[in-house]
């Protein structure tokens, strides 16, 4: 055809026209035109394609498909992994596919934070439908008796995708797995689906996917970009990772602080799985991982049949890539210890739990030292595992079904041979950190009894009505004896994430372990409820009122009330004050009144009704300004309290975790209204004049102010600001010389670590040693101190997750928190990090000017469940005023 042009041309006179016309006509056939040549000169792609690919060509071609049943690229208007696809998509899809098979129900379990519907498929051969509800019950009173299940029994899998957002490759493969286990034909499906269940859950973290596919495809060009530093590949703050508020949703299992996680872990109860798997990503170096990875790092509690089942599973997800020729590797690299993460909490309850790792190509296609990874080659690995974990489990359903009923019988027998056989727990002061501890048990279905008689063991005094008795013999013995743990010595001390998940001590209660001497003399019952803090009558013709600060939720008590406008103050120190009924109260340093004789609003009154009720802090009334003993109600000591406006210092270089779980706490505990501000704004607002802002935070973070700016920052502390930092901005505030804090520094912690008789393979495992990945320590505290008002012991246990070590006067005026001289109480710490710990700085002050520095050497809201330790956020927020 070119040489019949050259010719053409050849034979015509000269011109600029022909000229144009000839060369016009080879670009096109040189360089080829946009998508249905609309546009003119686009080049032809001689590159590799990275886009995606239909959804048969994912899925294997021994199987047939239902042509009445959509694709997904049908519904779409795209193939898959063309586009990341959004939650929305994802929910439109899984809709119709329920519309049109008739194996499918589908159920929304709940809501995200961000009201997304959290969907849960149920997939099986039509003719079962019926049977369903009663094939559930049968296994799960299997599961409560222990009875052996006949072979023909189903198997029930739980099939769970991208519980971090930015992970997506799990939810775009539940697309084309979808379409497969609704419109696949054939034996292979046969198999899989006459006598047997799959719970399909297509996006664990729809907020997260959601903020993730946007990222990736507002980036996306027509020609894509494989470097790694490409903005597609960065990710802007907060990543795609976490849900709405930031949190990491694959710790949450056990902790329930998500609606995600309650939700999932209901419909877990309601199943109790055989299988569920739990897909992920990791570094886009990486290849694909699977479990059992390494068995000494393994939560001692999960029988060891269970890495053997796992370990028979992963010989088919092996051959199944050997088949593709695909790189993987097992038996390394990730733990399955904390009991709070997808595929280690199915492990305690007799399910075989899998965790799945695929190198991610963060956007549509990243390069790679294994070449350049595309988006449709991360979700086909993720199908490829999918559809092997289902051929695996099939072909070893006896055992999986035996090991259910073995597992029971293994647990109640551990449990009888344990020579604990409860513990009790409690609070006298505090109803609602106890009552949020007992409805985390109540949703991992774990049994309690109420104590019905004061009982003292040891050194605490638990009061019958505010405490409870959970016995180990039950269904739940090994997350009961997990969540109560204070192990500090472990077969393999590398961990992955946190060593320690200890409930009780998060949530600050007392609790002892029982022997069987202990527990007959703990009075208890099933029935009985705990007792609530008796709600006053709120008298109208009281002088003034007041509640207590003990309460956990008298924080959101007050900031209920400041906005309302109602005047308050706070007493700095402990009173006695007269109610209206004639008796006396005493009431602790920190705690509201409200006096009657300052102007208040109309209707007073009505809202102490209402704040009362809805947050269960009792109001009392009281009938004179003049104390039986302790300060006068109109004393100068009962200082004004003033309607916070707090910034979080958040943006790129901050913990977007530390950030979310401020931003949490405040905003779902206290009720307040947080303004978070990325580090380049911090200047411009402080300098808005139509927002006076009275406290700042810092958040853990890499902090990049120019000197003008930590000058005028400066300038904000001493005119009366309060600065509060935790973790790393206490190194930064000390650069500033704002804290007068000495930071250990790596040298000295290195020093205090032999390595002569170490070689050079031992180089992880020290490493290893000189973290604190997760651990408790005692600090002792100071109940006068502004900063630990509502505070009864003055030991309390803090969570440490970084081996900073800081330094600071001992003086009681700047340092109201150490550590002990032995600080461990749960979890892994080398005895050397122990050692340096003890009797260092857990929370210290500094007065600037007129205002106040507030340094934090842990984090005091780890993953919205430290019930223990969130108060002493608030107080730096609302009692600060005391702190000299």
């Amino acid at each position: 055809m070119l040489a019949n042009l050259f010719n053409s041309a050849q034979n015509k006179p000269f011109s600029l026209v022909n000229t144009l016309t000839l060369a016009f006509t080879l670009s096109v056939l040189t360089f080829g035109t946009y998508a249905g040549n609309s546009a003119i000169g686009a080049p032809l792609k001689i590159a590799p394609d990275h886009g995606g690919q239909s959804v048969q060509d994912y899925l294997p071609k021994s199987v047939s498909y239902n042509p009445a049943i959509p694709t997904p690229e049908s519904v779409l208007g795209a193939q898959i992994g063309e586009w990341h696809v959004r939650h929305d998509q994802l929910v439109s899809y899984m809709k119709l596919l329920a519309e049109k098979s008739d194996r499918v129900s589908i159920e929304e379990t709940g809501r995200t934070h961000e009201n997304r519907p959290l969907l849960l498929f149920t997939i099986t051969a039509p003719k079962n439908r019926s049977n369903i509800d009663n094939w559930r019950l049968q296994h799960i009173n299997a599961m409560e008796s222990g009875d052996k299940v006949s072979n023909d029994a189903p198997l029930i899998f739980y099939m769970g995708y991208s519980i971090h957002g930015n992970e997506p490759s799990g939810s775009n493969a539940a697309l084309a797995l979808a379409y497969y286990l609704t419109a696949g034909q054939g034996d292979e499906i046969d198999a899989l689906l006459n006598d047997n269940i799959v719970l399909f859950d297509p996006a664990f973290n729809p907020d997260g996917l959601s903020r993730f596919a946007q990222w990736a495809n507002m980036h996306k060009g027509k020609q894509l970009v494989s470097d790694s530093r490409h903005r597609e590949h960065d990710e802007g703050w907060p990543s795609g990772r976490t849900n709405h508020y930031w949190f990491d949703l694959n710790r949450d299992w056990l902790l329930l602080a998500h609606p995600e996680s309650q939700a999932r872990i209901k419909q877990y109860h309601k199943w109790r799985p055989h299988v569920l798997t739990d897909f992920h990503e990791m570094g886009t170096d990486s290849t694909y991982f699977f479990q059992p990875g390494v068995r000494s790092r393994k939560n001692p509690l999960t029988p060891d049949q269970n890495v053997t089942l796992t370990e028979v599973l992963a010989k088919y997800h092996a051959a199944a890539f050997d088949k593709q020729g695909q790189l993987y590797f097992t038996e390394e690299a990730f733990d399955d210890f904390y009991a709070g993460k997808g595929s280690t909490y199915p492990d305690l309850h007799g399910s075989i739990g899998i965790l799945f790792e695929q190198a991610s190509s963060r956007g549509h296609v990243q390069s790679s030292i294994n070449g350049d990874l595309a988006f449709r080659d991360t979700i086909a690995n993720q199908i490829t595992t999918s559809l092997s974990t289902f051929k695996g489990a099939l072909a070893n359903k006896a055992a999986i079904l035996d090991y259910q009923s073995d597992f029971v019988e293994a647990t109640k027998a551990e449990a009888k041979d344990d020579d604990t056989v409860g513990y009790i727990v409690g609070t006298s002061h505090d109803a609602g950190r106890l009552s949020a501890f007992v409805s985390l048990l109540e949703q991992h279905h774990i049994r309690y009894e109420v104590v019905n008689k004061d009982n003292k063991v040891g050194e605490h005094t638990y009061q019958k009505g505010h405490a409870i008795y959970v016995p180990t013999h039950q269904a739940q013995y090994r997350l009961v004896k997990s969540i109560f743990s204070t192990q500090t010595s472990f077969e393999n001390n590398t961990f992955y994430d946190v060593s320690t998940w200890n409930l009780a001590l998060a949530f600050n209660l007392d609790f002892d372990a029982l022997d069987k001497g202990q527990a007959r003399d703990v009075k208890r019952t099933e029935q009985a409820s705990l007792v609530q803090l008796a709600l006053q009558d709120i008298a109208k013709d009281a002088y003034a009122y007041g509640f207590s600060w003990q309460h956990y939720y008298a924080p959101a008590m007050l900031q209920s009330l400041l906005e309302a406008g109602v005047q308050v103050r706070s007493s700095e120190k402990a009173f006695t004050a007269l109610q209206v009924d004639g008796t006396n109260i005493t009431l602790p340093a920190g705690s509201i009144v409200i006096p009657k004789g300052l102007t208040q609003p109309a209707d007073l009154h009505q809202l102490l009704a209402q704040a009362q009720i809805q947050l269960q802090v009792p109001v009392l009334s009281f009938s004179s300004g003049l104390t039986p003993s302790g300060n006068d109600l109109g004393s100068r000591s009962m200082a004004p309290v003033k309607l916070p406006q707090i910034m979080i210092v958040g943006g790129q270089g901050t913990s977007e975790y530390e950030v979310g779980e401020m931003w949490h706490y405040f905003d779902t505990k206290v009720g307040l209204a947080a303004s978070i501000v990325e580090q380049q704004n911090v200047s411009r607002a402080l300098s808005d004049a139509s927002i006076h802002y009275t406290h700042l935070i810092f958040p853990s973070g890499r902090f990049h102010f120019s000197e003008n700016e930590i000058s005028q920052i400066e300038q904000w502390i001493k005119a009366g600001g309060v600065v509060i930092g935790q973790k790393s901005a206490i190194r930064w505030f000390a650069d500033n010389n704002w804290l007068d804090v000495e930071l250990v520094s790596r040298e000295t912690i290195d020093n205090a670590f032999d390595e002569s008789t170490l070689t050079y393979a031992d180089g992880r495992a020290l490493y290893a040693r000189k973290l604190v990945a997760g651990a408790v320590f005692e600090a002792s505290i100071d109940t006068s101190h502004p900063l630990f008002y509502g505070y009864q012991n003055n030991t309390l246990p803090m969570f440490k997750t970084s081996n900073m070590i800081v330094k600071a006067d001992s003086s009681p005026f700047v340092t109201p928190a150490r550590y002990t001289q032995s600080p461990l109480m749960a979890g892994f710490s080398d005895t050397a990090m122990v050692a340096l710990m003890a009797d260092t700085t857990a929370v210290t002050t500094n007065k600037l000017g007129q205002g106040i520095v507030i340094g934090f050497t842990d984090n005091t809201q780890f993953r919205g469940y430290w019930y223990g330790t969130n108060k002493m956020l608030a107080n730096a927020i609302y009692q600060s005023h005391f702190i000299q």
